[in-house]
């Protein structure tokens, strides 16, 4: 016997006791095959098919046209490890204690903490614990090939991609960026993707790796994980392509000023930064070359295609490349330029081409949306905070539900400790250094500009209530009080 046939017999032994719960699981139907591609600090508005004027995208704008856009996505965390632990698990990241960006040396840890700030932020969980059952194992455990290339960023060696469920893994390991090597450019010096010819370009190998693992599972449910390093730092661009986006920006007029100011953080306001947008159309190359495969091998329409980002577009740092307005701020934030993506979903015979939600969604629901659409039955005691987004693609409703944030941290990019939900329109923004609370109606300031919080003391209170409800139900640990903080420091 096989492993794949193995797989299925494990399968089929893990049916017959629970006949009535899986009664609509056919083992010889074909099931819907994934592909997913995470991107990495892509923001808000960093497609064109989202409105950016400058970057181009038309692969992905193209998925767009095929599919739904969701306009209200949310990241469950302004930063990447604790969204990507959200996807895979279904949990808010406060229930898998992974809160924060891990930190290979510990240096985010309270232990280690060396700047002089008000609080000092919350130990957190630096790998994502093997009792998590994540989608990638449920889907293999069905008889799916499952397959990883790319960011992983959840764990040292023995808490990689293969230790997760996926049979496959090219480039995941305990790095949040591409800092081996050439970086973007091979030699990579990834202790998980071999080496290719000099000069190859990172995002296309990732592409190439991820259509050979279709071209070989074309015929049996397969899962593709396309988790790009793009378009995090370091800011790297092949040469015709930021050549190409230099003469574009020369052309660039804006209408208002190209920087603002984001507490003690300049923030960038027009999109023009010529080696990031050639990193964003790179990006894009790499997700048509595999969409292509889809096309070429005849399995579109077998597939279902997402595509997320994990935070939003960094835009008060690190060379600050990009724009995310009109949302406010970026990666690190708690403001929606940090934690709103760019989310797509293309269900053949399921989503009408073209169609749009604004129904507030977030990371963790990805999990039971993958289960309801591989025909298999939900997990609720595991993704305990996703709800399954099928009936959204079927143009339907789902019930209201408040969404909620717990960053009790402090970015690289200049935000600090905090939490905010989303009820409705509302959203509700605590900043544990000086507990001060910000209310803003999202529809009608979608760039939050206008705090309403002594407009609506009554608002304001029931929603910090249900915050700090959310925050005990899940476990949330808090920052606590620096015995090294200077003020003004």
């Amino acid at each position: 016997m096989n492993r794949r046939d193995f797989l299925k017999a494990s399968a089929v032994a893990i049916l017959v006791p629970q006949a009535k719960s899986w009664a609509a699981f056919d083992l010889n139907k074909r099931r819907s095959n994934f592909v997913f591609f995470l991107v990495d600090d892509l923001g808000w508005k960093d497609l064109g098919c989202f409105g950016s004027t400058f970057y181009e995208t038309p692969n992905v704008d193209k998925l767009c046209a095929s599919g739904t856009k969701f306009t209200s996505a949310y990241a469950a965390c302004p930063v990447c490890s604790p969204t990507r632990a959200s996807i895979l698990t279904g949990k808010y990241p406060q229930r898998v204690g992974i809160t924060d960006y891990i930190n290979p040396q510990g240096g985010n840890q309270p232990k280690n903490w060396r700047r002089k700030t008000r609080l000092l932020p919350a130990a957190y969980q630096d790998r994502l614990a093997h009792r998590e059952v994540t989608i990638s194992e449920v889907l293999k455990e069905a008889g799916y090939a499952t397959f990883f290339a790319g960011k992983w960023h959840l764990g040292p060696e023995g808490f990689w991609p293969e230790d997760q469920g996926f049979d496959i893994n090219k480039g995941g390991c305990e790095r949040g960026g591409p800092y081996g090597g050439k970086k973007y450019f091979s030699p990579y010096s990834n202790p998980r993707l071999e080496d290719g010819p000099e000069g190859e370009h990172l995002p296309d190998r990732l592409a190439s790796e991820t259509v050979a693992f279709i071209e070989a599972n074309q015929n049996e449910p397969f899962l593709a994980y396309l988790s790009f390093y793009s378009v995090h730092t370091p800011l790297m661009a092949r040469p015709d392509l930021k050549q190409k986006y230099e003469a574009k920006a020369k052309t660039v007029e804006s209408a208002g000023p190209a920087w603002g100011q984001e507490r003690s953080r300049r923030v960038r306001l027009v999109q023009d930064h010529a080696v990031y947008a050639g990193m964003v159309e790179a990006m894009d190359q790499a997700v048509g070359k595999v969409l292509d495969a889809l096309d070429r091998l005849n399995i579109a329409d077998d597939t279902v295609v997402i595509l997320m980002s994990d935070n939003g577009g960094l835009s008060t740092s690190e060379g600050h490349p990009t724009s995310n307005l009109p949302l406010r701020a970026g990666k690190g934030w708690l403001y929606e330029g940090g934690i709103r993506e760019p989310m797509i979903i293309r269900a053949p015979a399921i989503t009408k081409p073209g169609s749009v939600c604004s129904d507030p969604v977030v990371s963790t629901d990805f999990y039971p949306t993958m289960l309801e659409l591989a025909g298999l039955p939900s997990k609720p005691n595991q993704h305990a905070d996703g709800i399954s987004l099928v009936p959204l693609l079927k143009g339907r409703s789902v019930a209201r539900r408040s969404l909620f944030w717990h960053y009790p941290h402090y970015g690289n990019q200049g935000g600090a400790p905090g939490g905010a939900i989303r009820d409705g329109d509302w959203k509700l923004i605590e900043w544990y250094e000086d507990d001060e609370l910000e209310l803003y109606n999202l529809k009608e300031d979608i760039r939050e500009t206008n705090n309403v919080a002594k407009q609506w003391p009554e608002r304001v209170r029931q929603l910090h209530s249900k915050l700090k409800s959310w925050r005990e139900s899940v476990g949330a640990k808090m920052p606590s009080t620096n015995p090294n903080y200077e003020m003004n420091k």
